[in-house]
């Protein structure tokens, strides 16, 4: 049985230094340290749907294309020609037929990697194609969201993320399709988003309609340290929206007492996972710059829901678009207070425990003294 407990703190704590926010050789070692070798979630499974079809994505600076083969099979190309370097795609995304094909010298890949043909080389000393496939990286489907690791021996996937494996199976999350996106670029080290996330003693006063629909101290979590962080609060009304109220039904295998929660979860380093009652949203990171962050919101609901002539998440969309909004711009102002010389480490509140358990995760990860 699943333990619940309120955020907490049995020791003095305090929010990192400034120039973990403001420092571009911090930034540049969370890219190789962090965002280089941790599984990175980068999208949706129904992005990459059928053989051929492709996304491009970066990851510490890295472009690639997320590729699916004929036998369903993912994977995560590096863009770039083991000939002489050249990208080899440049629009977002599209379908592929058999080969992904280099635009330079027309050197053909096997969606799977495999150099396929290398116009003439068969003369070239010591050549053989077999020697020459794409530069990939490892691949992991879970709950119908993608994520990518660019170690070169990465922990196992379902090693790493075995306290998540089955946690969430009541949501149906692989079976849940996307209903609406909004992209924000926010002037916010991607850190300070992930705190302002994880807790809620500055909802009363930035989140009016938050609070209206759900107690702001009613927070409980079950996951307290580590890479993943978070728990639930009380819903006291039907769905998150900005009356309460909602024509969409609860998604059908929840249990009773999750029609009157919300969980939210933080994923490290880059994905924050809240699922409703009839929706789930997911917030993804793209770290930009130390203050510019790319959010990705989306919101996914159940297709059967979706396929009502009179489906519109738009209460829920509009809900959560003010809400964001209002984070953002917090984030931002602390952003611009972490960049002032007068800044200096604060203590954390009793509430904010996940905020420091999340510190600790990212200096374990980054190599550096945890407290």
């Amino acid at each position: 049985m699943t333990t619940f407990v309120r955020a907490s703190l049995d020791r003095p704590a305090y929010t990192l230094p400034g120039h973990y926010f403001t420092s571009s050789e911090v930034f540049a070692r969370e890219q190789e340290r962090i965002f280089a070798t941790q599984w990175i979630c980068v999208g949706r499974s129904a992005e990459v749907p059928a053989a051929g079809s492709y996304r491009l994505i970066e990851i510490a600076g890295e472009s690639l294309i997320l590729v699916r083969d004929h036998n369903g099979q993912l994977y995560a190309h590096y863009n770039v020609c083991r000939h002489r370097g050249a990208r080899l795609c440049t629009e977002m995304q599209g379908q592929f037929h058999e080969t992904i094909l280099c635009p330079y010298h027309a050197w053909a890949y096997r969606l799977d990697g495999t150099l396929a043909a290398a116009r003439y080389m068969q003369d070239a000393p010591g050549f053989r194609r077999e020697d020459w496939p794409l530069i990939s990286a490892a691949v992991a489907e879970w709950d119908g969201f993608v994520f990518v690791s660019l170690a070169r021996q990465p922990t196992p996937f379902a090693e790493a993320f075995a306290p998540l494996i089955g946690k969430f199976q009541t949501w149906e999350m692989s079976r849940l399709q996307r209903g609406a996106q909004i992209v924000y670029e926010v002037a916010a080290n991607w850190k300070l988003i992930v705190a302002n996330y994880s807790e809620c003693y500055h909802c009363p006063l930035i989140h009016p309609e938050l609070v209206a629909v759900s107690p702001w101290q009613s927070g409980r979590n079950d996951l307290t340290s580590g890479p993943f962080l978070g728990g639930y609060m009380e819903l006291t009304y039907d769905s998150m929206t900005l009356n309460g109220q909602t024509r969409r039904p609860p998604l059908p295998k929840l249990a009773a007492e999750d029609h009157k929660r919300v969980y939210y979860y933080s994923i490290f380093p880059n994905l924050l996972l809240s699922l409703h009652p009839d929706y789930v949203m997911a917030h993804r990171l793209i770290p930009r710059q130390p203050n510019a962050t790319t959010v990705i919101c989306e919101w996914y609901f159940d297709p059967e829901t979706m396929a009502s002539p009179d489906f519109d998440p738009s209460d829920a969309v509009e809900f959560w678009d003010r809400t964001n909004r209002q984070d953002w711009h917090v984030c931002e102002l602390s952003q611009q207070g972490v960049s002032s010389r007068a800044y200096r480490p604060g203590p954390y509140a009793q509430s904010e425990g996940l905020l420091w358990q999340f510190d600790q995760e990212y200096l374990r990860v980054m190599g550096e003294m945890v407290s």
